[in-house]
C-alpha cells in the first residue's frame, strides 16, 4: 500500500510540475512568428484559461476584416472574434490562431499562405486536435473563409460572417488571384463552382438583413447553392442588423456548441 500510494503521490506531482510549465489560470496572448516565401509575418495566438500541454485542442483559425490590416500585430484581435474572448472565453475552449493581413492585399495568395502556415506552426506548438480545426473570419476575412474552405480537407467547420464571394463591379481584386480561385470567381455560376469545391463540410454562415456594404444576398445565394448540392448547412439572417452582425454571432453560446461538436474524419494514405 505504501508504494501505491508512493507511486500516486509522485504522479500527482509530476502532473502538478507539468501544469506549472505548461498551464495558464487565465486566457493570454502569445506573438509568433512564420516565415513564407522569405517573408516574416506576426501573427497571435490566444491560449484559453486553464490551457494545457497534457491533452490536444481544438483551434480556431480567424481571418479579420480589412480595416484591421497592417504589421501592428495587434489590430487583428480589436474586432470581431477577440473582443468575442474578452466576453465569453469561458465558451471557447480552444487555442485561436490570429494572423494579420497586409496593407493592400487580401486573404488569398501569400496572405493566405501565411494564415495557413501560421495555423500549422500553432497546431504543433500547441497540441492542437486535426479532428477539431475551424475557419472563421468576417468581412474581408468571410470571404477570405469562403474561398479558403475549398481546403475543405483542413476544416470541421466554417463560419463566414458578412463574407462575399462575388465581388461588386466597383471593388476590383487588388491583385491577380491565384488559378485556382480565379476558376472559382470567374466561373459561370461562381456560388456553384465554389459550393462543389466545399462540398459537405460543416457550414454556419451569418450576414446582417441591412448589410450596406456586403449585400445579403452573397450569404444568400452561396448557403443555396450549398444546400442545392446536398451541402450541411446553417444560415443565420438577422432581421435589421448592418454589416457588423459578428458581435452576436460570436456572442451565440448554441453557435459555439455547434462548432465543437463538429468533428473531421482523418484518413491517412498508407
Amino acid at each position: 500500500m505504501r508504494r501505491i500510494a508512493a507511486a500516486v503521490a509522485a504522479l500527482v506531482l509530476l502532473t502538478t510540475c507539468t501544469c506549472l510549465v505548461n498551464c495558464t489560470s487565465r486566457s493570454r496572448y502569445l506573438e509568433r512568428r512564420v516565415v513564407v516565401n522569405g517573408h516574416t509575418f506576426k501573427y497571435r495566438v490566444w491560449l484559453p484559461a486553464h490551457y494545457s500541454k497534457l491533452h490536444h485542442w481544438p483551434v480556431i483559425l480567424f481571418l479579420h476584416g480589412s480595416g484591421e490590416r497592417g504589421d501592428d500585430n495587434l489590430r487583428q484581435i480589436s474586432l470581431g472574434l477577440g473582443p468575442a474572448l474578452e466576453r465569453y472565453g469561458e465558451r471557447y475552449k480552444a487555442v485561436v490562431v490570429f494572423p494579420q493581413c497586409r496593407f493592400g492585399d487580401e486573404w488569398y495568395g501569400e496572405e493566405e499562405q501565411q494564415a495557413l502556415a501560421a495555423l500549422d506552426q500553432t497546431m504543433r506548438e500547441f497540441h492542437g486536435d486535426r479532428r477539431r480545426v475551424y475557419l472563421t473570419g468576417i468581412s474581408m476575412g468571410g470571404a477570405g473563409v469562403w474561398t479558403m474552405a475549398r481546403h475543405r480537407r483542413k476544416f470541421a467547420a466554417i463560419v463566414p460572417i458578412s463574407g462575399e464571394v462575388v465581388r461588386q463591379a466597383d471593388d476590383p481584386f487588388p491583385s491577380d488571384p491565384p488559378p485556382d480561385i480565379a476558376r472559382i470567381v470567374g466561373a459561370k455560376d461562381p456560388y456553384a463552382t465554389l459550393a462543389q469545391a466545399i462540398g459537405k463540410l460543416p457550414v454556419w454562415a451569418w450576414h446582417g438583413a441591412a448589410d450596406d456594404v456586403i449585400p445579403v444576398t452573397e450569404s444568400r445565394r452561396m448557403t443555396a447553392a450549398l444546400r442545392q448540392g446536398g451541402g450541411v448547412v446553417r444560415y443565420t439572417e438577422v432581421a435589421g442588423a448592418g454589416h457588423e452582425v459578428w458581435d452576436v454571432a460570436y456572442a451565440n453560446p448554441e453557435l459555439v456548441r455547434w462548432l465543437f461538436t463538429q468533428r473531421m474524419r482523418l484518413s491517412f494514405n498508407r
